[in-house]
């Protein structure tokens, strides 16, 4: 079956957040969502649960987790029981429990920006002490991680890294070497690794993800690895993700009940998952070809068009991390856009250390909307004397 990912569906008059939080002549190239429809068995899953009209408490599948767990040995040779998968509401919630869980009570949470914002916020949240070893950004335009620095970024006080792997904004997807160096000081230095793997999917031809608790049985009882099917399959609204952890006596502790953050799944939630797991591979394999035909576009439009802006194409995620600090816009390329273009960015400022000056975009649409948006941008530099 071939999918059109060309099609226009109109999510204006829908309840979308990406498309109902500006004003209607906005393109939204923010929020990480896609605006693509979902796979046909999914929907057809879902119809069947509505048709059966009742929607009483229910039981977790243990498909799910089966399926869940021989996904992780076919793509990461990683062997995880079904009893290790504890089912969750949401990522988000789910790295702030465990932060509670590690470093309540003026415990550090060591993070790595410019990295999505609710891991930024995450030690301020749980009013904890927030850490941080940045990212550096090569000269051309790629990040790394400098090890000397993330390792005296631990104090005595740090019990949490947050990893963020693939790396939401800047892309990366952290080669096997580098995870097991930042296994390797984490261990050393008895800290706990919370491991957001949300877009481990969404990877482009030329890397491959690892889970960092793959690495190794000593690495994987110090480790919480968060994924769902929501960025996967577009099905974010559904509210069903998962924690793997291996540790019996750590999975007992985010099993429990902290606070309500990790409430049952929804019964529709529960439904599309395992839908999606079972039968999406066919939609995920075209998917992922139309997001790199578009994250090209992305890479070429700028380097040709919008001179002054550079960018890398991500490794992973259909978010591009855009360079504006030597366009000469002046102030936050975010709202220079939304001003004078009426297309919608994330700023770089929202993702900590190493934002000013950079914006994210979303290229989960169709080419016509991303070629309408990009546009819009060089037109509106153009207007001002930037390009």
């Amino acid at each position: 079956m071939t999918f059109d990912f060309d099609r226009p569906i109109d999510r204006r008059q829908s309840d979308s957040t990406k498309w109902r939080t500006y004003a209607g002549d906005v393109l939204p190239l923010w929020t990480a969502d896609m605006d693509f429809a979902v796979p046909p068995p999914v929907v057809e899953a879902l119809h069947a649960r509505v048709s059966h009209a009742v929607f009483g408490y229910c039981i977790n599948p243990p498909e799910l987790r089966d399926l869940i767990a021989e996904r992780m040995w076919r793509l990461y040779q990683w062997r995880v029981e079904p009893e290790q998968i504890v089912l969750q509401t949401g990522v988000l919630k789910a790295f702030q429990s465990v932060a509670s869980l590690a470093a309540s009570g003026g415990g550090g949470v060591l993070v790595q920006p410019p990295v999505y914002p609710p891991i930024l916020e995450t030690a301020r949240h749980i009013g904890s002490s927030h850490q941080e070893a940045p990212l550096v950004r090569r000269r051309d335009g790629q990040y790394e991680i400098d090890f000397d620095a993330f390792d005296a970024a631990i104090t005595t006080s740090t019990r949490l890294f947050i990893l963020c792997n693939p790396h939401n904004p800047v892309g990366r997807v952290f080669r096997r070497d580098e995870l097991e160096r930042l296994a390797a000081i984490c261990l050393r230095r008895g800290v706990l690794i919370c491991s957001d793997e949300i877009h481990c999917d969404l990877v482009f031809p030329g890397a491959s993800h690892v889970p960092i608790a793959s690495l190794s049985p000593e690495v994987s009882r110090h480790t919480v690895t968060l994924m769902a099917p929501s960025k996967t399959f577009n099905i974010p609204g559904l509210r069903c993700s998962f924690a793997i952890v291996q540790d019996p006596d750590l999975r007992g502790r985010v099993a429990g009940d902290h606070g309500g953050d990790f409430a049952e799944v929804n019964n529709l939630g529960l439904v599309a998952a395992t839908a999606a797991y079972r039968d999406g591979q066919p939609w995920l394999d075209q998917v992922l070809r139309y997001l790199d035909a578009n994250r090209n576009v992305v890479v070429e439009f700028v380097r040709r068009e919008l001179p002054g802006v550079t960018t890398v194409a991500p490794e992973a995620t259909y978010l591009a991390w855009l360079d504006f600090r030597k366009s000469a816009i002046a102030g936050d390329p975010y709202e220079f856009f939304l001003r004078q273009s009426r297309v919608a960015l994330s700023s770089g400022l929202s993702f900590g250390a190493g934002g000013d000056g950079f914006a994210r975009l979303n290229f989960a649409c169709p080419r016509a909307v991303l070629m309408d948006a990009l546009a819009r941008m060089k037109q509106a530099m153009e207007a001002v004397g930037h390009v």
